[in-house]
């Protein structure tokens, strides 16, 4: 549909551009968010630095890892119990705990009274934790709290929480015990994390229910004033959020495009007349907004 790559950032004036996205959310039958990685990194959910530090100085000093994305693959070639040392930690601090900073707590005042729904591509359950409605939530690339089989033998996942707790009360010199070590209850294979890297990741039923309630909410707003509120989206996985979000909106004359990321906040020339572009951090701009 956008035959030119050219993209066009936003010159408005700031607060300009606060006002605007007020009205557009204030008149929308709908509001579509879309939430990619720099929301989460927005609210302090950061993978580096301080907080890597103060949860992986260990593996930092013995393993050389810097920062936790990067450990995450480095620990794959060390012995089971020391991969499940490190996520268990991993999956605590960046799934059972809140945000260091309330921006999705801030994020739901702003539209809890409004016929929203969330498409997202993280995975950090930080949405329901902040007390978004969970059938308007949609994670299509998975849930750091379930566990899934690696091979995958069936297409279901388990909740990991219990199973978390335990591995970071008995982990000892960067290790856990072999006994807890996740099995699949049905061939024994290893379990993993349910989250989409390869063919391999199981969409389950509560997937399927997501999507069909997400798309369902897409059809029963077509041609409405919609809003589509995209949030920290950047340019790793565009056609799950961003692409879809350029064309729904140029398909429909009464809705428009909502861009707030710092640093790549851009639309294509084609539905720039139904576009704000912010480059500015995304809690402020939430914070300002309400």
């Amino acid at each position: 549909m956008f035959s030119r790559i050219t993209i066009t950032n936003s010159t408005e004036n700031y607060s300009q551009q606060i006002e605007q996205i007020r009205e557009k959310l204030n008149n929308a039958d709908a509001v579509v968010i879309g939430a990619g990685a720099g929301l989460s990194t927005s609210a302090g959910m950061t993978y580096s630095g301080e907080r890597f530090y103060k949860h992986f100085s260990d593996f930092a000093e013995k393993c050389g890892i810097t920062d936790m994305y990067s450990g995450g693959f480095m620990v794959m070639r060390y012995p089971p119990g020391v991969f499940w040392a490190y996520w268990s930690r991993f999956i605590l601090i960046n799934r059972y705990e809140k945000a260091p900073k309330p921006v999705y707590d801030d994020l739901l005042r702003l539209v809890k009274d409004k016929n929203y729904f969330v498409l997202t591509t993280n995975v950090d359950h930080q949405f329901q934790m902040a007390g978004f409605d969970k059938k308007r939530l949609f994670y299509t690339q998975g849930d750091y709290g379930l566990f899934q089989c690696s091979v995958p033998c069936h297409k279901k996942t388990y909740d990991n929480y219990d199973d978390v707790i335990a591995m970071i009360e008995q982990q000892d010199n960067m290790r856990i015990p072999t006994e807890l070590i996740p099995r699949c209850p049905v061939c024994g294979k290893p379990m993993t994390m349910n989250l989409r890297s390869d063919d391999k990741f199981v969409e389950d039923e509560g997937w399927h229910k997501a999507s069909e309630r997400y798309n369902a909410f897409i059809d029963e707003n077509k041609g409405k004033n919609i809003a589509y509120l995209e949030l920290g989206v950047g340019g790793n996985t565009p056609v799950i959020i961003k692409y879809p979000f350029w064309q729904l909106t140029a398909q429909n004359k009464n809705a428009s495009y909502i861009c707030v990321n710092l640093g790549e906040s851009y639309c294509p020339n084609e539905i720039i007349d139904q576009s704000i572009c912010v480059n500015a951090d995304i809690g402020k701009v939430i914070t300002d907004l309400n």
